[in-house]
C-alpha cells in the first residue's frame, strides 16, 4: 500500500496546526537548552533523559505530520463495487456517490471518507479508516511529551538543586523563569485536552463505534463491545502486532474486514 498524499485546503485548520507546531517546537528547543543540557553537564540527570525526551518529540511531530497529509480513506470518484458487497453499499445523498456502509461525507473536504470518525482541525485533516491509527499515536505521544514537560518544569524548581554555572545564553538565563511557566502552562493546557479526546478514541475503539455514529445515536448498545478489543485495535491498526502500534514510522496494511456494518450512518 504505497503513501498517499491528502491535503486540505483550509486556512483555519492551517491556523490549529501551526498553533500546534508552535507548542511542539517551543518545548522542544527551550525544554532542552533550559533544564536537560544544563542538568547533564552538571551529573542531576542522565543522557538517557535527553534521548527519551527527543524521541518521544520525534514521534510527536512524525504522527502529526503523517495523520495531517495522510489520506483518511477518501473515496474514488468511480469506485470498483465488487458483486458480492453491493448491498452493502449505499447512495450518498450530499455527492451522490456510492460508498460503503459507515462511510460519512464531510462537509469541510466536500468528499466521502472510510469510517470516517470526525474532521480535526488541529490535524487539518479527516480522521477515517486510513489515518485513525495516526491520530491516535499523536494523542499518544502528545501526552507523554507533555507530562515529561511538566515533570521536568517541577523538578527543575523543586526537586533538583541550583545550577552551579549560570547560563550561557542571555535571554535565556534573564526570561528562564518566565520560559518555564509558558512550558508548563501549555503543557497543562495540552494533557488535559488530549487526554479527555484520547479517552474517548479509546473507548469508540473498543466498541467498535466511531464519533459521528455515536453522535447520531444509530448503533444499539454502544457500550457493549461487538468483537474483541485486539480484533478492533487491529483492525485500526492495520496489523496484529502490538508492538507496531506504538511506530509512526511505517505503512498500515488494512486487515481483510469487510465494509459492511449491522447499524450505520
Amino acid at each position: 500500500m504505497g503513501l498517499r498524499i491528502h491535503f486540505v485546503v483550509d486556512p483555519q485548520g492551517w491556523c490549529c496546526m501551526g498553533l500546534i507546531i508552535f507548542v511542539w517546537l517551543y518545548n522542544t528547543i527551550f525544554i532542552p537548552k533550559v533544564i536537560l543540557f544544563p542538568r547533564y553537564e552538571e551529573g542531576h540527570i542522565s543522557a538517557v533523559a535527553i534521548l527519551c525526551y527527543y524521541l518521544c518529540s520525534l514521534f510527536c511531530i512524525a504522527s502529526l505530520v503523517r495523520a495531517s497529509v495522510a489520506d483518511p480513506g477518501k473515496l474514488p470518484e468511480n469506485p470498483k463495487i465488487p458483486i458480492t458487497e453491493r448491498e452493502f453499499w449505499e447512495l450518498c445523498n450530499k455527492c451522490n456517490m456510492m460508498r460503503p456502509k459507515r462511510s460519512h461525507h464531510c462537509s469541510r473536504c466536500g468528499h466521502c471518507v472510510r469510517r470516517m470518525d470526525h474532521h480535526c482541525p488541529w490535524i487539518n485533516n479527516c480522521v477515517g479508516e486510513d489515518n485513525h491509527w495516526l491520530f491516535l499515536q499523536l494523542c499518544f505521544y502528545t501526552q507523554i511529551l507533555s507530562s515529561y514537560t511538566l515533570i521536568l518544569d517541577f523538578c527543575h524548581y523543586y526537586y533538583f538543586l541550583p545550577l552551579k554555572k549560570d547560563n550561557g545564553d542571555v535571554f535565556v538565563f534573564r526570561h528562564e523563569l518566565a520560559l518555564l511557566r509558558v512550558s508548563a502552562f501549555m503543557g497543562l493546557i495540552m494533557l488535559g485536552g488530549i487526554s479527555g479526546l484520547f479517552y474517548t478514541q479509546l473507548m469508540g475503539i473498543f466498541t467498535d463505534t466511531t464519533s459521528i455514529e455515536k453522535m447520531s445515536n444509530c448503533c444499539e448498545n454502544v457500550s457493549r463491545p461487538r468483537k474483541p478489543w485486539q480484533q478492533t485495535f487491529s483492525e485500526v491498526f492495520g496489523t496484529r502486532w502490538k508492538i507496531l502500534w506504538f511506530i509512526p514510522f511505517r505503512q498500515r496494511q488494512p486487515l481483510r474486514v469487510p465494509y459492511h456494518f449491522a447499524n450505520h450512518v
